[in-house]
């Protein structure tokens, strides 16, 4: 058997109520990431229940586009979002792997493409 842990995050950004910087939906915190890392994200709500798991090669860009895009799966839901977490990843099948399992274990609420638990 194959035993596969969830990596502790290198960053973590939170909502701030009342953002006096620029913002993107209350968080001003997205320079913490780095533009040319790749790894895994996390987008949990006030009550840290996981929303969302996704996996990028440049995390930055990636995270920013989920709350810009029109096709975004958390269009709907970026109002809940209130911390990401970051962990970095280099290796595309890694991420691949951590994805899935993350979306699975901690029933990942508005990822549907991969999910085997329903």
């Amino acid at each position: 058997m194959i035993k596969i842990e969830i990596p502790t995050a290198d960053v973590s950004i939170t909502k701030q109520d009342n953002p006096q910087l620029s913002n993107i939906y209350g968080f001003t915190d997205f320079h913490l990431i780095p533009r040319d890392k790749g790894g895994i994200f996390m987008f949990y709500n006030i009550n840290d229940e996981l929303l969302f798991v996704g996996k990028a090669r440049k995390l930055r860009q990636r995270i920013k586009k989920h709350f810009e895009d029109t096709v975004s799966p958390i269009r709907e839901h970026r109002d809940e979002v209130y911390t990401i977490d970051v962990c970095f990843v280099e290796e595309p099948t890694d991420r691949e792997i951590y994805e899935t399992y993350i979306i699975n274990n901690l029933h990942s609420k508005y990822n549907v493409d991969k999910v085997f638990f329903r």
